[in-house]
């Protein structure tokens, strides 16, 4: 189980909002479960919010009025025939608060007063809720996530965000149908996180080091490759001419048993060999190092891989990262990759 404080520290490397100064009681706070967290962060970021003004949009409407207003709408209005009650039906557009992103976090703050977080929470979200009035609730297993964010608006990609973990990742749907809020985030959101915090660690903390996801070209000898699936990096650190490949992987197990034998996942073992390989060979013209790394986030088995391979030319290693301890033990074992590949590269100050 990872400590929920360890949890805050992942999500402020990937929002870099939360090191504001506006976050600071929340950094300190002390969260018995990811949803005091995520209320804690939402109640923060809607408060700041507020203070700035919540977004307005302009929201297409359409009534029957007994004034004029926007655009007359005939067709309607005889269809219906709201002319009988000196009625015009009218379309227009209103600059309102119920924009979609304000529904998503009203929706959000309703449902965190069902979960298992203080009352203190609780009260700071009621009296939050006061400002959202005029915006209607959505239905939360249609919820449209992908939304449009600027530097304008950032607050508001983290408290969406923050919103899709409580309502995706912590809310689960009963037989009987009602709505109950998980003990942890599942597998495949922690994994996103996962993945997330340890390319925006090394983004931040070693900026001569050329970080991000990349795509990898399949080195085709005909040039004939279709219905082959994409190749994407999750992380692929660059330094002169080393390369390393980092696959994340967030599993409830990190190894594969047969016949009483701990293997690692065979699926995961190829996928980054592919890409080790075909990255090498994009690179034949250039003087290049390419290794790869499976790194996988610790479990509660006994046993934990750490293996050191050297195939076909390249290092291909199977590491574990541990984050159910101290956050300066994290620390220490990602900056320990750096100075293992890069060398020289980790002594850079850090920003």
């Amino acid at each position: 189980m990872i400590p929920v404080k360890n949890i805050y520290y992942m999500l402020a490397y990937v929002f870099q909002i939360l090191n504001e100064d506006g976050f600071k009681n929340v950094a300190v706070e002390q969260f018995d479960n990811v949803a005091e967290l995520c209320a804690a962060i939402l109640v923060k970021g809607v408060s700041l919010q507020l203070k700035r003004g919540l977004a307005r949009e302009y929201i297409p409407g359409t009534e029957a009025l007994a004034g004029i207003r926007g655009r007359m709408d005939i067709t309607e209005s005889i269809k219906t025939r709201t002319m009988i009650r000196k009625r015009m039906v009218c379309t227009y557009d209103e600059f309102s608060v119920n924009t979609y992103m304000n529904r998503i976090i009203k929706t959000t703050m309703g449902q965190l007063l069902h979960a298992d977080i203080s009352k203190s929470k609780k009260k700071e979200i009621r009296r939050l809720l006061v400002f959202f009035s005029e915006v209607q609730e959505l239905e939360i297993h249609s919820i449209n996530w992908k939304q449009q964010y600027s530097r304008n608006n950032q607050m508001y990609r983290l408290m969406i965000s923050i919103c899709y973990l409580v309502l995706k990742g912590l809310l689960q749907t009963t037989a009987d149908g009602s709505i109950r809020l998980m003990q942890f985030v599942d597998e495949h959101r922690m994994c996103d996180l996962y993945e997330k915090f340890i390319r925006e660690y090394y983004r931040q903390e070693f900026p001569e080091i050329k970080t991000g996801g990349s795509w990898i070209s399949w080195q085709l000898d005909d040039g004939f490759g279709d219905m082959l699936p994409m190749m994407k990096t999750d992380i692929m650190l660059s330094y002169q001419e080393r390369i390393l490949i980092i696959d994340a992987k967030y599993y409830e197990y990190t190894t594969q048993s047969q016949y009483d034998k701990c293997t690692v996942h065979s699926a995961n073992l190829y996928q980054i060999f592919s890409y080790v390989k075909n990255k090498e060979y994009e690179l034949k013209d250039d003087p290049h190092e390419v290794s790869g790394m499976l790194l996988y986030a610790g479990t509660d088995e006994e046993i934990q891989p750490d293996q050191k391979y050297r195939m076909s030319g390249n290092r291909i290693s199977v590491r574990t990262l541990d984050l159910n301890q101290d956050f300066s033990m994290i620390r220490e074992q990602l900056d320990g990759i750096v100075r293992e590949y890069f060398g020289e590269a980790a002594e850079f100050s850090k920003r």
